[in-house]
């Protein structure tokens, strides 16, 4: 908290007049109030830096700017640096995995976790229970972050299903850990090689990886006492723990990468062998059991102004908003967790920043 609180004294000095600049700068510019907003988050302390996109029909407004360290170093940010996905693994790798699956017609919606896992004891879990994460998982793990993967996997397995399956969404990583174990037990080999493999490549994510090799070109994540940087290395406990075999987080990526992704999921590039227009279509329908509009296969489902738009988070600081019927999306990439994850501020200022970006940008396109 000290290093944050240092970085937030030393920004307050020169904030008024940067974003007085900045605005002036910015009058010109589409989404002045959503860029501003972007920059209130470096301005302000709450991360140490930001890369962000705006893709609409007119092309891509981007920026990078801030740092990428404050312990052990100060060091800035630059262009293309990789950062910890967090759970924007889930929408990006693990659910476009999934729905290629049912696209090919290796698996189904309506098939059981326990078809594929036996030792699962609540049968009545489907795949689409955990896609939209309705599955009501409900049991504790003493010392989840500390077993080995030999003790978590049976652990996982050993959970069952509450009473509200299928009633309410209760987001949960196992949730998607499940659903990759479910691809690797079809296909035969660990969720994330099948990630690199059959989503990844196919759709162009050049830079994204699950094994970053150049430590350098990573933006760390938390400073843990007794520890270190965690640098280059997932920072979730469970996907540390499962490695290959964790389909919830794990996944390193540029914002090119997912600039590039959301033109995909807009339609201004089309991958056609892939998924086809009418599972593309499926990312903005509610796809919950019980009919609840608020979640897709795997994206998070809101409303505005009569239509549909998706979203997703990840824990390390990461956004993507996609408005399909404004054709506009929006990508926000930070590590809020460096150097500690106690950064209660970040929340709020995210919601903000996506209820902006959401109005102005139906506002642009009146």
């Amino acid at each position: 908290m000290t290093a944050r609180r240092n970085f937030q004294e030393e920004n307050k000095s020169g904030t008024m007049n940067s974003i007085n600049l900045y605005n002036e700068r910015n009058l010109l510019m589409k989404y002045p109030n959503t860029i501003a907003k972007i920059h209130q988050f470096v301005h302000m302390g709450i991360v140490p830096g930001v890369s962000y996109g705006i893709v609409d029909s007119d092309g891509v407004q981007t920026d990078v700017f801030g740092k990428q360290e404050l312990l052990p170093d100060q060091l800035p940010l630059h262009e293309g640096e990789l950062y910890d996905l967090a759970s924007l693994t889930k929408v990006i790798g693990t659910t476009n995995l999934v729905l290629k699956l049912l696209v090919l017609g290796k698996i189904s919606l309506d098939d059981s976790f326990s078809k594929y896992f036996p030792q699962w004891q609540s049968p009545e879990v489907t795949i689409r229970h955990l896609l939209t994460h309705t599955s009501d998982i409900v049991g504790y793990i003493p010392n989840r972050n500390q077993l080995s993967k030999s003790e978590l996997i049976p652990a996982l397995l050993n959970l069952k299903s509450g009473p509200d399956i299928g009633k309410v969404v209760h987001y949960q990583d196992y949730n998607f850990i499940f659903l990759g174990w479910v691809a690797a037990k079809v296909m035969g080999e660990p969720v994330q090689q099948l990630i690199s493999e059959l989503v990844l490549q196919p759709l162009g994510l050049n830079h994204a990886t699950f094994s970053p090799q150049q430590i350098n070109n990573v933006v760390p994540t938390e400073l843990i006492p007794g520890k270190g940087l965690i640098h280059g290395t997932v920072h979730d406990p469970k996907a540390q723990i499962l490695g290959a075999d964790c389909g919830s987080a794990g996944l390193f990526a540029s914002l090119d990468d997912l600039i590039h992704f959301s033109k995909w999921m807009l339609g201004d590039i089309q991958y056609p062998d892939f998924l086809p227009a009418d599972w593309m279509n499926q990312f903005f329908i509610d796809q919950t059991p019980g009919h609840m509009k608020n979640r897709s296969f795997g994206w998070i489902l809101r409303h505005f102004d009569g239509h549909p738009y998706i979203l997703h988070t990840g824990y390390t600081g990461t956004l993507i908003v996609v408005d399909r019927q404004t054709h506009k999306a929006l990508v926000f990439l930070s590590n809020r967790v460096h150097p500690d994850a106690s950064n209660k501020l970040f929340f709020p200022y995210r919601s903000e920043l996506i209820r902006t970006f959401v109005q102005e940008n139906v506002r642009t396109n009146n």
